[in-house]
């Protein structure tokens, strides 16, 4: 998402309490990037929102199979496509790998700190 006056600003989806989350705001932070938090706590991720992660690395990469809620509903055998699988983590925003980024037209699922650095480099105009 970038601003009228040419600014970066990255949109992170997550929990507070989660490590990985915590890291990329951090990691925005510390080079002054602005980021509007999305906290899964308090407001789902749309499906339509989910669709632009799931269009470049699938809908299984954003389940994250080892969270508690994962395993709270027994969702361990379950073998979905993708559009079902976005209902339910729509539903279930504690389902979702943490943090989910995107910048423009650029997202990440989980720590990609290499990737994020090429969006803060581009912005600045430095290769």
């Amino acid at each position: 998402m970038s601003t009228q006056s040419g600014t970066l600003e990255v949109q992170v989806f997550g929990t507070k309490k989660h490590a990985a989350t915590r890291a990329a705001l951090r990691f925005f932070s510390e080079r002054r990037i602005r980021t509007h938090f999305v906290d899964l706590n308090e407001r789902a991720a749309a499906a339509g929102e989910l669709k632009r992660f799931a269009q470049k690395f699938g809908a299984e990469a954003l389940v994250d199979r080892t969270s508690r809620r994962f395993i709270e509903l027994g969702l361990g055998p379950a073998r979905y496509g993708d559009d079902r699988w976005i209902q339910i983590l729509a539903d279930e925003p504690l389902l979702l790998t943490q943090p989910l980024c995107r910048c423009k037209h650029e997202v990440t699922v989980g720590s990609a700190p290499e990737m994020w650095a090429t969006w803060v480099a581009a912005n600045r105009g430095t290769p």
